[in-house]
C-alpha cells in the first residue's frame, strides 16, 4: 500500500515585498529591511510561484509535517517584519531601590544600575539590529524587524534582573514583559 506523502505549506507574499528563495536560503525584502533564513533543503523543498510560496515535505513523518509548520511560521515572521516590524514593551518595576537604566549603543548593552542596590550593575546584551529606548522612567522599548533578535533581547533583560536565592513574592523588583506590539 503506497504511503501518502504531506500536502505542500503556502504562504501568500503580500504586495511590496520581495521573496528570493536559492536552494537552502529564503531573502524576504520590504519597506523595513530585508531578512534572510537558511533550511534544512534535505527535509523539504521552498518554492515561489507567483505571489505563494510552496513549502514541500520530502518525507511524510510527524518530523516533516512539524518543520514544514516551522519553515512557514518563519516566513510569515520574516514578511510580518519586513512590513510592520515588532515591538515589545517592558516595565521597570521596584520597591525601595530605584533602578537607573543605561543603553550603551556602542558597546550593544544596557546597564541595570543600583537593582536591589547591588554596586555593580546588571549587564544584557542587545542582539543584532534591534533598537532599544526608553519611555518615560519606567519602561524599556525594544523594537526591530527579525522577531528572534526582538525576543532574545527582552529576555536578556529579563534574565539580567531575576532575583536568585531570594523569596519572589517578597523581592518583586525587576524588569517584566508589558505588552507584544506587531
Amino acid at each position: 500500500m503506497p504511503v501518502e506523502s504531506l500536502p505542500p505549506l503556502t504562504v501568500a507574499i503580500p504586495d511590496g515585498v520581495e521573496v528570493h528563495i536559492e536552494k537552502d536560503t529564503v531573502r524576504v525584502k520590504g519597506p523595513l529591511g530585508d531578512l534572510s533564513k537558511t533550511f534544512n533543503d534535505r527535509i523539504l523543498e521552498v518554492k515561489k510561484k507567483d505571489n505563494i510560496i510552496e513549502i514541500i515535505p520530502k518525507g511524510n513523518r510527524k518530523f516533516h509535517k512539524a518543520y514544514r509548520g516551522t519553515i512557514a511560521a518563519h516566513i510569515r515572521n520574516m514578511i510580518t517584519g519586513v512590513t510592520r516590524g515588532f515591538r515589545k514593551k517592558m516595565i521597570i518595576v521596584y520597591s525601595h531601590f530605584p533602578m537607573k537604566i543605561e543603553i550603551d549603543k556602542d558597546r550593544g548593552l544596557i546597564l541595570i544600575n543600583n537593582f536591589l542596590g547591588e554596586r555593580s550593575p546588571r549587564v544584557a546584551k542587545i542582539v543584532g539590529n534591534v533598537k532599544v529606548y526608553m519611555e518615560g522612567d519606567d519602561k524599556i522599548v525594544i523594537e526591530g524587524i527579525n522577531i528572534e533578535e526582538v525576543g532574545q533581547t527582552a529576555a536578556n533583560i529579563r534574565q539580567a534582573t531575576k532575583i536568585k536565592k531570594k523569596d519572589p513574592r517578597v523581592f518583586q523588583d525587576g524588569i517584566y514583559y508589558y505588552t507584544e506590539e506587531v
